[in-house]
């Protein structure tokens, strides 16, 4: 598709028309489907992405500005998506860790212990079987603790991290990363 047939198309969507949806999708489906996958390596949510992409391009064609190339227009748009995607996931999955914290961390003041499921052979297993999500977490350095739970639990971006710590927001990323992996070393994902 050229950029006039693109722009034809769009026009048409403005318009009501669901053949320039139509049009569109037929020539980009698999170009927006790579790129999305790409990024996610999951192809049902990459199938999943790639859907939605279609009904906001439908929903924002009045926002399409004709002569930037619409390649690069439709690649920044599905690769936007894609990390939003991931962002939220991300997010949801350590909000549902850090309750479990607190699921746990009162189950302990109880006299309970939560194993950790899947880690049943071994001294290593055994060891790190019997950690609470707390010991977990309390292997974590305090920055580190710190940029986990303002990411998770105040759902700041790493710039408002860095700019709140005032450090680079490299340092944030990094930490950040560490304390993922340590949690995923005691067996907690």
């Amino acid at each position: 598709m050229n950029e006039h047939q693109f722009e034809d198309a769009v026009a048409r969507m403005i318009r009501g028309d669901k053949t320039g949806l139509k049009d569109i999708y037929e020539a980009y489906v698999g170009y927006i489907y790579r790129i999305v996958y790409e990024i996610l390596q999951n192809r049902e949510n990459a199938e999943d992405v790639t859907s939605d992409f279609f009904i906001r391009l439908w929903d924002r064609a009045g926002q399409f500005k004709s002569g930037g190339g619409h390649r690069g227009y439709l690649a920044v748009m599905a690769r936007n998506m894609a990390i939003d995607f991931l962002r939220k996931h991300r997010r949801e999955e350590l909000t549902a860790l850090l309750q479990d914290i607190e699921s746990e961390a009162e189950e302990e003041k109880r006299g309970g212990r939560f194993p950790v499921q899947g880690k049943e052979n071994g001294v290593e297993e055994a060891v790190v079987g019997g950690m609470t999500v707390e010991q977990a977490l309390s292997a974590l350095k305090p920055g580190e603790r710190q940029i986990v739970s303002l990411k998770v639990l105040g759902g700041l971006t790493f710039r408002e991290i860095a700019q709140s710590l005032e450090i680079p927001m490299g340092t944030v990323t990094w930490k950040y990363q560490n304390a993922i992996k340590k949690l995923r070393r005691c067996g907690y994902e």
